[in-house]
């Protein structure tokens, strides 16, 4: 029974030698735990140096451009034009094809116009022969009727006059008797009447000639008008070309195609435009703000989508004196002069623009996006005490002034020097006396970030 007893204690200081133990380790662990988290704690208030990308601002040659779109024009424009209601007979050119002076581009259907034509020579040629009748005094016969009918009715007269102062005599004498005076002056009195009569025949024949003569003359001058207006559309059925040049459009037809045989054309649709194209017009739409930049003789270069490989080159020529409406934009429309020898723009394509407003050369320049503005003055980041990978860089926020700008830099004008190294935008908000870490300032790779932002 002793040993039993011993064995009982025995046991229960193991187990109390045990728990202690533990005890002992949790606390350790515990104390450890307590050590790694003051330390995690104190850590966390340290914050690493952010890591930038930095560019030492160069000297190089700036040009500054405005960028925009336009659209070709031609600059003397030829624009023919139906002159009668009619159909289209033949169409002897395609859009595109250059033409010389003189050459037939469409033809028209005139038989109508060729027939009236017919008809007012007639009766330009009667009005003629009428007009130079009535010149003449009026138709011969009629003329003659009436001259010799008042020179018979004078004649008698005369004749019965002399009778009458005879028979006077005669009857003074008693030769005659009274009654043979009175029957001749009778006679006489009838005779006299006929002469009234006739000259008043004579004198409306001659007011009539005189009104005739102006009918007639301005019949005359109407079928004049009225047979070169038909000669004119008669004409106007050959469509011809006024000038060498480039014929780059034909009328549309109710489903806006070309125009083609047997196509209906009403007086004043469009037939043909044409022009020489070897130097066109460039109507650019320039946005408000960038109108001040603009002056005559500036040099431009053309892009065109359809032909990226090519480019054209030209000049400034009309400077906008208004802003209108161009959709949402305020423009301003500039008109420039292009050389097109190869005859590739053609009239009414959209083209894009690029205009050199100004050129510096050997200037400071700086990437655009390391330039803040605030409060209308700009600013950059500068790098103070700069150890490429170490973390004891700071930032040094410096206001600037900049000059001219083209797509990726700034002159600076004043604010920087050479040599100095200048932060660029990243994925943390610089700030002055920011802490960081220069991580890179490879051209090529600070250029790829530019763009990738």
């Amino acid at each position: 029974m002793g040993s039993a007893l011993r064995w009982q204690g025995t046991g229960a200081e193991e187990q109390e030698n045990v728990d202690r133990r533990l005890r002992n380790r949790i606390v350790i662990l515990l104390a450890l735990a307590g050590v790694l988290a003051y330390g995690l704690v104190w850590l966390s208030g340290r914050k690493p140096a952010a890591k930038i990308s930095a560019v030492t601002p160069h000297r190089e040659n700036l040009i500054s451009s405005i960028s925009s779109n336009g659209k070709v024009e031609p600059i003397a424009p030829y624009v023919m034009r139906a002159q009668l209601d009619t159909f289209v007979e033949k169409i002897r050119v395609v859009e595109g094809q250059a033409v010389k002076k003189g050459q037939v581009l469409l033809e028209l259907n005139v038989k109508g116009a060729t027939a009236q034509l017919d008809e007012a020579r007639a009766k330009l040629l009667k009005a003629k022969n009428d007009l130079q009748a009535a010149m003449r005094g009026g138709k011969a016969d009629e003329a003659a009727r009436v001259v010799g009918d008042l020179a018979k009715a004078e004649a008698e007269r005369d004749r019965l006059q002399r009778n009458h102062e005879v028979l006077t005599r005669l009857v003074a004498g008693q030769a005659a008797t009274k009654e043979d005076l009175a029957a001749n002056d009778l006679a006489l009195a009838k005779a006299q009447a006929e002469v009234t009569r006739a000259a008043a025949a004579k004198q409306e024949f001659d007011r009539q000639v005189r009104l005739d003569t102006d009918r007639i003359a301005l019949q005359e001058q109407q079928a004049l008008s009225e047979m070169a207006a038909l000669e004119d559309k008669v004409a106007n059925g050959r469509i011809t070309a006024p000038s060498d040049g480039t014929l780059y459009a034909l009328g549309r037809d109710s489903a806006s195609a070309p125009l083609k045989a047997g196509d209906y054309v009403k007086v004043g649709d469009l037939l043909a435009e044409m022009a020489d194209l070897h130097k066109v017009r460039v109507r650019v739409f320039i946005d408000e703000p960038e109108l001040g930049a603009l002056e005559r003789d500036q040099p431009v270069k053309i892009t065109w989508d359809a032909l990226p490989n090519r480019s054209w080159v030209g000049k400034t020529e009309v400077i906008p004196k208004q802003v209108v409406a161009h959709g949402t934009r305020s423009v301003g429309e500039l008109l420039c002069a292009v050389n097109n020898d190869k005859l590739e723009l053609l009239p009414n394509i959209n083209v894009n623009v690029r205009i050199n407003s100004k050129v510096r050369l050997g200037v400071l320049s700086v990437p655009r996006g390391a330039v803040e503005a605030e409060a209308g003055r700009r600013f950059v980041f500068v790098v103070k005490d700069n150890q490429l990978g170490v973390g004891k860089s700071k930032l040094e926020k410096r206001e600037v002034h900049v000059g001219i700008a083209d797509a990726t830099n700034y002159e600076v004008l004043s604010g920087l020097q050479e040599g100095e190294m200048v932060a660029l935008p990243g994925d943390v908000d610089l700030r002055d006396g920011m802490k960081v870490q220069i991580v890179n300032t490879d051209a090529d790779e600070v250029q790829g970030r530019q763009d990738e932002n």
